[in-house]
C-alpha cells in the first residue's frame, strides 16, 4: 500500500495468498471510560465493535495510541480489536496439515511493518491454500490431492505417544499465562495432563521418538506478566516456534535458552511485547531460515499535518539488537528477516552504514529483508548485490542516505521496494521502473530523490503498487502509465510535475488509490476521474489544477477518502459529495472555495473521521439540525481554521471523539463555553484557538480537567490566570494575550511539556523557582515582553540539559546570571535583553558548546569584550548593546595567552551603545569567516531555532532590533539572511579597517557616534549585498568614491 498508510485501500499480492479485509481504524475512547471503539475494515465481508486505546503523544508521526488489534474472523470478516478480545490474523486461509493431520502450524497472511501493506505468504512446514482457491479447484486435482495425502499417511509409521517430558515442559509453560485473558480457554482446553501432548492444539511431535517438534501458539492473545518461562527451552527438538501476538507484558527475553533449540528452522516472537535485549542465543541458530521479532504498526494520516500511529500491543515495548553483525553471523540458511522496530545498533568497529554488508557476508539466501524503523543508517551497500534470492525489500521509515543503488533492478526475484520515509538522494536509477516482477515501488517522503517517470511503461510489468509522492520527481505523466494494467495504487504527489494529466490514467479501473500533485500541473480535475469507479482513495494536493470540484465526483462511491487541497480549486463545494457515504476523510483545505457550509449537512456522512476546511473564503456554520437529535459521525480531527465562524460551534457537544481541534484564525468571541470543558473531556492531540477574540476561558477554575497534547489560546484578549490543562500538555502556547500571573504549584502539570510560551502578556511577580522541578522536560521557555520581577531561578542555565531555547527578554528582572553551567549544556538559544541585569557574563556558558544566539542587549552588564565565547564554536548571534562592557576588542590580557577571538560562525555583531575603546583591529575582522565566505550553502547561514518532538518541528523565531540614525529599528526579516555589524556609540577611534571590504555578505555595517579618522576604505566596494551603512559622527575624510 502506498504510504498514506491510513488511506482505505486493498493490494493483492502477484500470488494469489487469499482474500484479505485491509483495515481501517476509527476513533477510540478511553476503555477505563467504558466506552466502546468502533473497528472498521474496508474491504472485508465485516466489522465488530471492540474496546480502544488512549493517546500517549502526537506530532508528525502521529498520535500514539496504545493499542489496536488486527484481527479477523473466522468467517473471513476483519475487525480491529485489543489484545484481550481478538484473534490477529489479517484474512482467511485453510491448511493443509503435514501428514494429514489436524492443526499443523502454517504459513499466514500477516501484514508487517508499517502502513504500506501487502500479503506476504510466509513458507512453513504446512500447506498453505487460499479458502476461495480451494472452492475452484477442479475435480480430478482434488481427488489426487486426497490419494496423495492418504497413500502418504498409511506409509508413514505413526508417531510415538509425547514423552513425559515434553509434556511436563509444555505443562509448565501452560501455567506462565493469564488464565483470564485472552484466548486462554480455547488455547489450551486440550492440555490436560495426561493426555499425548503431540494431540494437543498447536503441538505436534515428529517422527517415533515422542518430542515436540512444532509449538505454535500464534495470535491467541494470551499474557505472560512474568516473561517467557525456561522451560520452553527443554523442548530442545522444536524445529518451528510461533509465539506471535501475545502479550509478555514488556518482560526480557530469557538471555540463556535459545541456543538449546539447536533444530529451530521457524522463529516467530513478532507482536510479543518483549523488551530489552536480543538473546545471542538466537544468532546461534545455525538451521533457522525465519526469523521474525518485529512489531506491527499502523499509520492513519487524518490531514496533511496529523496522522495516528497504532501499534499491535497494548503498551509497547522495543527490543534493541547491539550488533547485526554477531546476531547474522552464523545464520547462513537465513531465507527470511523481520526486524520491524527492533532498534538496530551497529559495533563500534563496524560502523552503522555497513548494516547491509553483515547480511551479505553471513546469509547469502535471504529472500525477505524487513526492517521499518529499525534506526538504520547510511547507504544500501553494493554487498547486497550478491543476495541474488531478495524478492522483499522494506526499508521504510529509517535514516537511510545516499542513492538508491541501480543494482536493485538486476535482482532477479525482486517483487518488492519499500523505501518510503528515509532520507535517500540523487537520481533514482530510471531502470527498475522496467523490472518485469516488481508489484510495488514506494519511495514516498524522500524529499532528496529527484527523477522521472520512464516515457514508456512496458506491458509486460507486474506493478500493482507505485508511489513517487513527496518526493523530487519531475517532469510530465507518461500517457504510457495505462500500460501498467495490474495497477492498483498510483502516487504521483510529487510537487515537480508538470503538463497535463494523461486521459489515459482513467482507463486503469482498477485503481483503487490515485495520488497526484504537481505545482505546474495545467487544467482542472478531469472528467474521466469519473471513469475510475474502483477508487477508494482520492488525492489531489500541492497542485496548479484549478477550476471547481465537479459534481461527478459524487458518483465514485467506494471513496473513503477524498483530498483535493492546496490547490486552486474554486466554486462551491458540490452538494453530491454528501452522498458519498463511505467517505472517513474529507480534506478541502487551503484553496479558493468559497460560499456556506453548515456544519449539521455532513451528519449524513456516519463514517467520517476527518473533516478539514481550512483556509478557503467559506462561511462555517452550525445550521438548523445541530441537535441532539440528529445522529453524527464520529469526527476525529475538524479543523474549520480561517472560515468566518463567528460563534463557537454548536455542534461540537455532539462530536464525542474529536481528538484534533482547529478554529484558529476566526472571529470568535467572548468566553469559551462552559460546556466545552465538561463534554470535550477525553483529551485533545490538537487544540488551536489561537488569533481569535475570546475574553475567557470560561472555566471558573484555571486548571482544566483535560488531556491536551498541543494546546494553543495564543492571540486572543483572555485576561486572568494562565489555564493549565490538568492532565498534562506537550506544547502550550499563550502568547499575546492580557493573562496577569501564572496559577499557583502551575509547574506540577508541567511534566511531561516541551514548549511554555506566554510572552506579550501582562504576567507580573517573580519566575516561581518550583519551575525548576519540570526543568527535565521543558525544551523551550519563552516568558519575554511581560512584567516578571526578581531574579532568574538558577536552574534555567545550570540545569539545562534538555532546555534550548529560554527567552526572558524585556521584562524587570534584576540581579546576576547563573554562573554555573555544568557540561551537558543543550541551550541554543539565550535572549535576557530589556532587563536590569548586572555583573558579568558567566564564564561556564562555554559549556554549552550548541549555543548561536545570545541577546544580553539593554542591561546593566559590566564587563570586557568577550572574546572568550570565541570558544562557543556554534554561535551566530552575540548582541551586547547598551551595557557597560569596556575595553578593546582584542584585549591582550586575554589574546596575549595565545588565545584567539576568533567567532568562526558569527553573523550577527551588536556591540553597539558600550564604552569600547580603542582601535578596530584589522586582524578581528579577517577571522569573521562565515561574514567572508560568499556560499550558497545553507549550513552557513543562520536558521530559525527548530525543536522537533516526537517528529514535528516547532519553529521558534528571534527578530533583531538595530540602531540607525539614533532610532531603535526592529529586524523583522529572519535572522536566516541578516549579516550585521554594529559598533556604534563606543569610543573607538583611528581609521576603519579595510579588512571590512571582504566581509561581502554584510548587509548592515554601523560605525556611527565613534572617533573613526581618515577615509572610507575603497574595499567597501566589494559590499554588494549591503543595505544599511551609517558612518555618521565620526571624523572621516576624503572623498567618497
Amino acid at each position: 500500500m502506498h504510504g498514506g498508510v491510513g488511506d482505505p485501500t486493498t493490494l493483492q499480492p502477484a500470488s494469489e495468498a487469499g482474500s484479505w479485509g485491509r483495515v481501517k481504524i476509527g476513533p477510540w475512547r478511553d476503555p477505563e471510560e467504558g466506552a466502546g471503539r468502533r473497528g472498521r475494515c474496508v474491504g472485508g465481508e465485516g466489522s465488530r465493535s471492540s474496546t480502544g486505546g488512549r493517546v500517549l503523544d502526537a506530532g508528525e508521526e502521529g498520535v500514539y495510541i496504545r493499542s489496536a488489534v488486527f484481527s479477523a474472523t473466522e468467517s473471513g470478516s476483519c475487525a480491529i480489536g485489543w489484545p484481550s478480545r481478538s484473534r490477529a490474523t489479517i484474512g482467511t486461509s485453510i491448511r493443509t496439515p503435514s501428514l494429514a493431520t489436524e492443526g499443523t502450524a502454517g504459513g499466514r497472511d500477516k501484514v508487517d511493518g508499517g502502513g504500506d501493506q501487502y500479503v506476504e505468504n510466509n513458507p512453513t512446514p504446512a500447506v498453505l491454500l487460499n479458502m476461495r482457491s480451494a472452492y475452484h479447484l477442479m475435480p480430478p486435482l482434488a481427488m489426487l490431492l486426497i490419494l496423495g495425502l492418504v497413500d502418504h499417511a498409511s506409509s508413514t509409521e505413526a508417531p510415538a505417544a509425547c514423552l513425559p517430558d515434553q509434556a511436563s515442559a509444555l505443562l509448565q509453560l501452560k501455567r506462565s499465562f493469564n488464565a483470564t485473558i485472552g484466548d486462554y480457554p480455547a488455547a489450551f482446553r486440550s492440555w490436560v495432563a495426561g493426555a499425548d501432548c503431540c494431540h494437543w492444539d498447536g503441538v505436534r511431535c515428529g517422527g517415533a521418538g515422542g518430542r515436540v517438534t512444532s509449538l505454535d501458539l500464534s495470535h491467541r492473545d494470551l499474557q505472560a506478566s512474568s516473561g517467557l518461562d525456561d522451560a520452553l527451552f527443554s523442548l530442545t527438538s522444536l524445529e518451528y516456534l510461533d509465539l506471535s501476538s501475545n502479550d509478555f507484558s514488556k518482560s526480557k527475553l530469557p538471555a540463556t535458552g535459545f541456543e538449546k533449540l539447536t533444530g529451530l528452522t521457524h522463529l516467530d516472537l513478532s507482536n510479543t511485547n518483549f523488551a530489552g535485549l536480543v538473546p545471542a542465543g538466537i544468532g546461534l541458530l545455525t538451521s533457522l531460515n525465519y526469523l521474525d521479532l518485529s512489531t506491527t504498526f499502523f499509520v492513519e494520516e487524518l490531514d496533511d499535518e496529523y496522522s495516528i500511529t497504532y501499534y499491535y500491543s497494548d503498551t509497547m515495548a522495543q527490543l534493541s539488537e547491539p550488533s547485526l553483525e554477531t546476531l547474522l553471523a552464523n545464520l547462513t540458511n537465513l531465507e527470511e528477516l523481520r526486524l520491524g522496530m527492533v532498534m538496530v545498533n551497529m559495533s563500534s568497529n563496524y560502523g552503522t552504514a555497513r548494516w547491509c554488508d553483515a547480511m551479505a557476508r553471513s546469509s547469502p539466501k535471504l529472500r525477505v529483508i524487513s526492517m521499518p524503523y529499525c534506526s538504520l543508517s547510511g547507504p544500501i551497500c553494493h554487498s547486497l548485490s550478491a543476495l541474488r534470492s531478495l524478492s522483499v525489500i522494506e526499508l521504510h521509515y529509517n535514516h537511510l542516505s545516499g542513492p538508491v543503488p541501480e543494482f536493485l533492478a538486476a535482482l532477479p526475484s525482486l517483487s518488492v521496494l519499500q523505501l518510503s520515509n528515509n532520507m535517500f538522494e540523487g537520481v533514482f536509477p530510471p531502470i527498475i521502473f522496467q523490472h518485469e516482477k516488481l508489484t510495488t515501488i514506494n519511495l514516498t517522503k524522500n524529499l532528496g530523490i529527484s527523477g522521472n517517470l520512464p516515457t514508456s511503461f512496458s506491458g509486460d510489468s507486474s506493478l500493482q503498487s507505485l508511489s513517487v509522492s513527496n518526493t523530487n520527481f519531475s517532469g510530465t505523466i507518461p500517457g504510457s502509465i495505462s500500460n501498467l494494467r495490474s495497477l492498483k495504487e498510483l502516487a504521483l504527489g510529487a510537487s515537480g510535475f508538470s503538463g497535463v494529466l494523461p486521459s489515459s490514467i482513467g482507463q486503469l479501473k482498477s485503481l483503487s488509490l490515485l495520488e497526484v500533485s504537481g505545482l505546474e500541473l495545467v487544467g482542472s480535475i478531469p472528467s474521466w476521474i469519473s471513469n475510475l469507479t474502483s477508487l477508494t482513495v482520492l488525492k489531489f494536493f500541492s497542485c496548479g489544477l484549478s477550476g471547481p470540484i465537479p459534481a461527478s465526483i459524487g458518483n465514485l462511491k467506494k471513496l473513503t477518502k477524498l483530498a483535493l487541497y492546496n490547490c486552486h480549486f474554486s466554486g462551491v463545494i458540490a452538494p453530491q459529495i454528501l452522498n458519498l457515504t463511505h467517505l472517513q476523510y474529507l480534506l478541502l483545505h487551503s484553496n479558493n472555495l468559497v460560499g456556506t457550509v453548515e456544519l449539521s449537512l455532513y451528519s449524513k456522512m456516519q463514517n467520517l473521521s476527518a473533516l478539514n476546511l481550512s483556509n478557503n473564503r467559506l462561511v462555517v456554520m452550525d445550521g438548523e439540525n445541530s441537535s441532539s437529535v440528529v445522529s453524527y459521525p464520529s469526527i476525529v480531527l475538524l479543523r474549520l481554521a480561517s472560515c468566518s465562524i463567528s460563534s463557537f460551534p454548536n455542534i461540537l457537544q455532539h462530536l464525542h471523539e474529536i481528538t484534533f481541534l482547529d478554529l484558529s484564525y476566526n472571529q470568535i468571541q467572548g468566553a469559551i463555553p462552559l460546556w466545552a470543558w465538561k463534554t470535550l473531556n477525553l483529551g485533545f492531540a490538537l487544540f488551536n484557538l489561537s488569533h481569535n477574540k475570546f475574553t475567557s476561558i470560561g472555566s471558573d477554575h484555571p486548571l482544566l480537567p483535560v488531556y491536551i497534547e498541543f494546546f494553543d489560546l495564543s492571540f486572543n484578549n483572555i485576561e486572568g490566570v494562565i489555564p493549565i490543562p490538568k492532565e498534562g500538555s506537550v506544547t502550550l502556547d499563550y502568547s499575546n494575550n492580557r493573562f496577569s500571573s501564572l496559577p499557583l504549584n502551575f509547574s506540577t502539570y508541567l511534566s511531561n511539556t516541551v514548549l511554555f510560551k506566554a510572552s506579550n502578556n501582562s504576567i507580573s511577580g517573580n519566575i516561581p523557582p518550583s519551575i525548576c522541578d519540570r526543568i527535565k522536560s521543558l525544551q523551550l521557555i519563552d516568558l519575554s515582553n511581560n512584567n516578571l520581577t526578581g531574579l532568574i531561578p538558577s536552574c534555567l542555565m545550570e540545569d539545562a540539559d534538555a532546555l534550548q531555547v529560554l527567552s526572558l527578554k524585556d521584562n524587570h528582572l534584576t540581579g546576576e546570571l547563573p554562573d554555573n553551567i555544568k557540561e551537558g549544556c543543550a541551550l541554543s538559544a539565550l535572549d535576557f535583553s530589556g532587563n536590569s541585569i548586572q555583573g558579568q557574563l558567566p564564564r561556564s556558558l562555554v559549556a554549552c558548546r550548541n549555543l548561536e544566539i545570545l541577546d544580553i542587549g539593554n542591561n546593566k552588564i559590566s564587563d570586557s569584550f568577550p572574546c572568550w565565547m570565541s570558544k562557543l564554536p556554534q554561535l551566530q548571534v552575540l548582541v551586547l548593546k547598551s551595557n557597560k562592557f569596556i575595553g578593546q576588542i582584542l584585549d591582550p590580557s586575554y589574546t596575549g595567552g595565545g588565545n584567539n577571538c576568533q567567532f568562526t560562525k558569527l553573523q550577527f555583531a551588536d556591540m553597539s551603545s558600550n564604552n569600547l575603546s580603542g582601535t578596530l583591529p584589522e586582524e578581528w575582522f579577517k577571522m569573521l569567516k562565515s561574514m567572508i565566505m560568499d556560499t550558497c550553502d545553507n549550513d552557513m547561514l543562520m536558521r530559525e531555532q527548530h525543536l522537533y518532538y516526537r517528529g514535528k518541528m516547532q519553529s521558534y523565531q528571534f527578530t533583531a532590533g538595530i540602531s540607525y540614525k539614533g532610532s531603535g529599528l526592529t529586524i523583522s526579516k529572519t535572522l536566516r539572511t541578516l549579516v550585521l555589524i554594529d559598533v556604534s556609540n563606543n569610543a573607538f577611534h583611528g581609521r576603519i579597517p579595510r579588512s571590512i571590504g571582504e566581509l561581502v555578505l554584510l548587509r548592515a555595517l554601523n560605525m556611527s557616534h565613534n572617533a573613526l579618522t581618515g577615509p572610507i576604505p575603497v574595499q567597501f566596494a566589494n559590499l554588494k549585498q549591503l543595505e544599511l551603512l551609517d558612518l555618521s559622527s565620526n571624523e572621516l575624510s576624503g572623498e567618497i568614491l
